[in-house]
């Protein structure tokens, strides 16, 4: 399973009518080698397919509800709220991480009692994945 002194890391991705991407997005945060992860997915009340691929996922998911909401700050409000994590990550519907140990590259090390804050580098990549269109420079605080 984890380790006890690993933090939880509460993911919550926001989406609405995502059908196109939702399933990238899920297998993204469900296949990550962290394995103290809780997975919350906000759904604005869906009208295509979305709801059809998060019910496909759902034992991998602690928390998902489907429901009109305010946009997505209030849809990421609302994970917040069910969260339960020592840290948390937003991801919106298309987004997800680079590789499957992402997650445990960042949390390495980090002692929650000590550290508020964890942060990683973006990288922005063509719609059909294949190409780097943008790299956040490493910045040392």
């Amino acid at each position: 399973m984890f380790k006890i002194d690993e933090p939880t890391v509460s993911i919550i991705t926001a989406v609405f009518n995502g059908e196109r991407h939702i399933e990238e997005t899920i297998l993204s945060v469900i296949n990550q080698t962290y394995k103290n992860i809780e997975y919350i997915i906000i759904d604005g009340g869906s009208t295509d397919g979305t709801v059809d691929i998060i019910k496909k996922y759902e034992r991998n998911i602690k928390y998902w509800i489907s429901e009109k909401d305010k946009g997505i700050s209030d849809a990421f409000n609302k994970g917040v709220l069910q969260s339960s994590g020592d840290f948390l990550n937003f991801q919106g519907d298309g987004d997800g991480f680079c590789s499957n140990n992402a997650i445990a590259e960042v949390m390495n090390g980090v002692d929650c009692q000590k550290v508020m804050l964890v942060s990683a580098r973006i990288k922005r990549i063509d719609k059909e994945g294949g190409g780097t269109l943008f790299v956040k420079k490493y910045e040392k605080i």
